[in-house]
């Protein structure tokens, strides 16, 4: 039986005693406005931008420049802690895998690469809980996501936020409201690949 990872995280917020301090990972401001709007009201929420994945340096910049862009414009109570873009750290990950089509292997590493920062930072930093905004894509795999996440809670002595995002329409809330704000939004999910795979397709 499939896990309902949303049913999952509606238990651990209804169990909340506080409003902890939560590490949540973000991939752009689009995916980020409806899981920020979703969960600012339970925890005390510092946003990571780590995505040594994007591809290039002027995308990474500009994702990061629009989830800024949406923390100003829908007034949200969140800090912002800036990490370094590691392009050599997703390049170490992807060889060997850069034949994969997106969503297979390659990208369950970059999967793993990015959480694993994340769960590294909020046990040096203190936090209660780290987690992803990455499962409110539907192109993204909840399950292993998941998965990912519990391991390295069990490995860094963290709580992981287990989510499924995209449930409960939160992929078209996040599409609102990018129209709303007039965000930035990208045609490729990140990488060199990513995007090679995009010009490929509508080349076609």
């Amino acid at each position: 039986m499939k896990t309902n990872y949303q049913l999952v995280m509606e238990a651990i917020i209804a169990d909340l005693k506080h409003k902890p301090k939560l590490l949540l990972h973000a991939c752009c401001g689009v995916c980020s406005a409806s899981v920020l709007e979703q969960l600012i009201p339970y925890f005390d929420i510092t946003i990571l931008y780590y995505n040594p994945n994007i591809y290039p340096l002027d995308e990474y910049n500009k994702r990061l420049d629009t989830l800024k862009e949406l923390i100003q414009k829908m007034h949200l109570d969140v800090k912002l802690m800036p990490v370094n873009y590691e392009e050599e750290k997703f390049n170490q990950v992807a060889t060997g895998l850069e034949e994969e089509k997106e969503g297979g292997t390659r990208c369950t590493k970059c999967y793993y690469l990015r959480l694993e920062k994340t769960a590294q930072l909020a046990a040096m930093h203190d936090f209660e809980f780290f987690g992803t905004t990455l499962s409110v894509s539907p192109y993204k795999n909840a399950a292993k996501l998941n998965q990912i996440g519990d391991l390295l809670a069990q490995k860094y002595q963290v709580n992981y936020l287990f989510s499924d995002f995209k449930k409960k329409d939160g992929y078209k809330r996040s599409n609102e409201l990018a129209r709303k704000y007039e965000l930035y939004r990208q045609n490729y999910c990140g990488c060199k690949y990513s995007l090679n795979e995009h010009v490929e397709t509508n080349f076609i």
